[in-house]
């Protein structure tokens, strides 16, 4: 979102960037206070609060809490701020249009109360939108709610969905994960159909994919959506020009930068990265075999571990795993993934297959060992796997012998390198879309613009 805004500001908009007054305490931690001094009047920060009990905690927030508290209240404070923007002595120009994130269907209203465009951003992946978007068939089909707790386990959700279109073929386990619940009234479900079908209202819609990627799914989209969708993707590769904005980052965990360094001296394409993302839970049973996994595999690699990583516990290696690794290994807390995708010692990315996480990969020539964890990181796994052809999935039910196998087969075998090569094919795609001024994500940046943000409702 971050990104799309400063592309924005460099198109001649002013700028008013809207967190939640928790995210924003922890942007000010890990970027320091710094980043967001600088010069440029035209791009501006404000904040509204997300409705749950105040907290400095330094840790992702509950998600089904967060979710559940904005969709409840945070349409006031948003329509508060805008017409505080709006006021005639307020030092900043009159709200002409409002982009938001999908899932903050409130702003529609207000822009509708407003007369004015509201464009939506889905974050995430064009395949996941669509099956958010089918969650309202698997309602209608009596698929949700399951009937009982078994069928999560018994082999049922290997059932194959043939009436996606774009989508032919996924095995009912890889849709978003939010149906895997006999509760009618799942917060998240509800929630997650709700604000897709939402998007319904908006002016127009954007998505962070290219079209060579996702194109069967992006023509099921335009068929099944009225507002108009643009792909302006991948944002990771579309250029800034250099200016004061550089400093702001959108990462909540402070980076260790020093990690690129350590890469400079190894091979290329003799690392393995993990991270699982800034939301990720596991058990230490899992972290565990993780880590005895990737010491049997003997291949290098650099593993991002976040504090609250292992769930209710703290993410703690046994002595002898260190001792094993020590030369092989360097275990950081958070780091400048873009970079350290992009560098060429990097081999592989065993990853929890985010959508920023994948797209990264892709746009980097990077094949992926994939573990998703929940929402639609099964969907992007299966099309990582079977439709793009550049990942193998790990159990759920992590075992380090798997991997072991994995890594190894990943970084030295012969399906690994097969991945590689069309990981790269992945990776030109995306260099032709994104670039500069002629690719289809900035063609279709200047049909944003002039169509929809600059146009009245």
């Amino acid at each position: 979102m971050l990104k799309l805004a400063k592309l924005l500001h460099q198109k001649g908009f002013h700028v008013t960037s809207v967190n939640t007054e928790f995210n924003h305490r922890r942007l000010l931690r890990s970027r320091g206070s710094a980043a967001f001094h600088h010069s440029s009047s035209h791009f501006r920060f404000e904040t509204i609060p997300d409705g749950l009990p105040p907290s400095d905690e330094d840790a992702t927030q509950d998600v089904p809490s967060i979710c559940e508290s904005t969709r409840k209240t945070c349409l006031g404070p948003f329509r508060r701020l805008v017409s505080k923007l709006n006021d005639s002595v307020s030092e900043v120009p009159p709200v002409t249009c409002i982009v938001s994130d999908c899932i903050l269907g409130f702003t529609v209203q207000v822009a509708k109360e407003l007369g004015i465009p509201n464009v939506m951003f889905w974050t995430a992946s064009a395949c996941g939108f669509l099956g958010f978007l089918n969650y309202c068939k698997l309602l209608e089909k009596g698929i949700f709610p399951l009937k009982d707790a078994s069928m999560i386990t018994n082999g049922y959700l290997d059932t194959t969905i043939d009436w996606i279109p774009g989508m032919e073929g996924i095995p009912l386990k890889y849709m978003p994960t939010f149906l895997r619940t006999t509760d009618p009234n799942d917060v998240m479900f509800n929630f997650a159909m709700g604000q897709v079908e939402n998007s319904r209202n908006a002016s127009a819609i954007v998505l962070n994919t290219y079209d060579k990627l996702e194109e069967d799914v992006l023509r099921a989209l335009s068929r099944t959506l009225a507002p108009p969708i643009y792909t302006l993707g991948p944002l990771d590769l579309m250029t800034l020009r250099e200016n004061d904005l550089d400093s702001l980052g959108s990462n909540l965990w402070k980076e260790e930068s020093g990690c690129l360094e350590w890469l400079d001296q190894k091979e290329p394409n003799s690392v393995v990265y993990v991270n699982f993302g800034s939301i990720t839970v596991m058990t230490p049973h899992q972290l565990v075999e993780f880590a005895w996994g990737l010491a049997k595999s003997k291949k290098t690699f650099l593993w991002v571990i976040r504090p609250d990583l292992v769930q209710g516990a703290s993410a703690i290696l046994p002595g002898e795993f260190s001792d094993e690794v020590k030369e092989r290994g360097l275990l950081v807390s958070w780091c400048p993934q873009d970079r350290v995708l992009k560098h060429p010692s990097i081999g592989g990315f065993l990853t929890h297959c985010g959508w920023n996480s994948t797209l990264e990969s892709l746009t980097s020539g990077v094949p992926m060992i994939c573990w998703p964890f929940f929402a639609e990181q099964q969907t992007n796994c299966w099309f990582v796997c079977n439709k793009w052809r550049v990942g193998v999935e790990i159990d759920s039910d992590v075992k380090r012998d798997e991997i072991d196998e994995l890594v190894k087969e990943l970084i030295d075998g012969v399906k690994g390198k097969e991945m590689k090569e069309t990981a790269m094919e992945w990776k030109r795609l995306a260099e032709e879309a994104a670039q500069c001024e002629i690719g289809h994500a900035y063609l279709n940046l200047e049909s944003v613009i002039n169509n929809v943000l600059l146009n009245s409702v």
